[in-house]
């Protein structure tokens, strides 16, 4: 006689928060410029909300054109007079001790990074801190060997770098724009986004006590004016932005007929595809891990999946139950999957893609995972039976939300996972070598995971095709867009 075993799924774990006991957080933060935090100009401040709470967590200066004009400033006299001529060594030892200060500060920067953020702390502290000193180390390495980097060629610094960074991956995005340009000797002026600037802030005071040379590396913080003026300044020899691809296309309209390097990361619709010879439970875990562990705030999340039809039932009935298990809530839990969304603005554009997605005639599924009464807060979300037309599938939602389609053979998965304004990233997942390096071979991304999704190494370059940018950042190919090659 056969037994049934029923599970009692009524359960739930324990909270188990990270303390914020061991942080300190100012109730104001000025710019840094010229290895001291001065005030804004205007004397004007802009609140930075924890989007779990709503609550505020501290003021920050509301830059203008004469910050940003102190800032430049600032950098390019740190640059003639320290960095250019600054020994490779030295600057590497610089590096060095910023990467070994990052790591003895890594569990403040992480929960900071939540707080400000929305993102699990299993998250930055496992993955974004982590690769934030790998990136500083990798790079010192690289300062006093720039000529093996590109044999038989003179290499020189550019001069003053621009860089804009987004709020999805904050310390994260400095770290890979920093890092190469001081390398190579050039300065740098900072701009983080708006709604994600305390740990660009935090990592200030921790270049203070790196005692690096004054000027050398200036945050500034502000909005998208703020960063407008930065790109327009005439001192700025490179402009380094990661953000939409909307605002990528400004800032190349602004930068033509101009002599200013640039390097464009921008938006992405990655597909992961499964065959019906993959793993299909790791293959789950990697879908889940692509779009829902970081709330789909990167640009490269799978947000499309393409499953072969043969396996679609049993790959949608374990992706919907693992969705179940998924647990949204506060980002200091140990145990929360997903956290916040990053601010109201965002969460009010996942929403209305929602609903687009339903009007358009897919079929909506969404967690039954209770939600917090405050904050910022989306459920796991998947849309079945959509089609290439669909604009849940063809732009770009930047939350937790998956279009699923299914495909028959090979080609047909090429074909529609290359039919995206878009070419960042993507995924295979097959038990088959010689299937992976054709698909992967085919498709247009500049990154294509086999197997698993979102791992990153600063040893390898990352950057898009099509509208998801211009140049790689990372690895050797990270140094050339802050060089001078005779």
């Amino acid at each position: 006689m056969e037994r049934r075993i029923e599970f009692n799924t009524s359960w739930q774990y324990s909270p188990a928060p990270e303390s914020t006991d061991h942080i300190v957080l100012s109730k104001r933060y000025d710019n840094f410029i010229g290895g001291a935090f001065v005030p804004p100009a205007s004397g004007k401040y802009f609140d930075t909300i924890n989007p779990a709470t709503e609550e505020k967590l501290s003021e920050v200066a509301l830059s203008d054109e004469a910050d940003v004009n102190r800032a430049v400033e600032s950098a390019r006299e740190a640059f003639n007079r320290y960095w250019s001529k600054c020994l490779p060594a030295e600057r590497g030892k610089y590096l060095y001790r910023i990467a070994r200060l990052i790591q003895e500060r890594a569990r403040e920067f992480a929960v900071i990074e939540s707080l400000d953020g929305g993102k699990p702390i299993r998250e930055s502290r496992t993955v974004d801190i982590p690769l934030v000193a790998a990136h500083f180390f990798y790079y010192a390495g690289w300062a006093d060997k720039l000529e093996y980097a590109f044999p038989n060629r003179r290499v020189s610094p550019l001069g003053v770098a621009g860089q804009i960074i987004p709020w999805n991956f904050p310390l994260l995005m400095a770290a890979w724009k920093i890092a190469p340009a001081l390398a190579c000797g050039n300065t740098v002026v900072l701009k983080p986004a708006e709604t994600t600037p305390l740990t660009a802030l935090k990592l200030a005071e921790l270049i203070q006590e790196a005692d690096l040379p004054p000027g050398v590396v200036n945050i500034i913080t502000g909005a998208g004016e703020t960063g407008q003026a930065l790109v327009r300044h005439p001192d700025v020899d490179k402009i380094a932005f990661t953000g939409s691809t909307e605002v990528g296309r400004i800032i190349q309209k602004e930068l033509a007929g101009t002599n200013k390097k640039y390097t464009l990361e921008l938006g992405g619709k990655a597909a992961n595809i499964i065959f019906e010879d993959a793993a299909l439970d790791q293959a789950v875990e990697g879908i889940i891990n692509g779009i829902f562990f970081n709330q789909g705030h990167v640009c490269c999340a799978g947000s499309r999946l393409f499953v072969q039809e043969s396996v679609a039932d049993t790959v949608i009935r374990k992706l919907k139950d693992r969705m179940e298990s998924l647990i949204v809530g506060n980002p200091l839990d140990k145990n929360t999957d997903i956290g916040a969304i990053n601010s109201r603005q965002q969460l009010d554009t996942i929403n209305s893609y929602i609903e687009i997605g339903q009007k358009e005639g897919a079929e909506l599924y969404q967690t039954s995972c209770p939600l917090p009464e405050r904050g910022y807060w989306c459920r796991p979300t998947l849309f079945l039976n959509a089609s290439q037309s669909h604009r849940i599938v063809q732009e770009e939602i930047f939350g937790p939300v998956l279009a699923v389609q299914t495909f028959r053979t090979a080609e047909e998965a090429i074909e529609k996972a290359n039919n995206t304004p878009y070419g960042l990233s993507g995924g295979v997942w097959s038990d088959k070598g010689a299937k992976v390096f054709k698909i992967t071979s085919k498709i247009r991304s500049g990154v294509v995971w086999a197997n698993t999704y979102n791992k990153f190494d600063p040893t390898a370059p990352f950057g898009g095709y099509k509208e998801s940018g211009v140049g790689r950042e990372g690895g050797l190919h990270g140094l050339l867009p802050y060089v001078n090659l005779a």
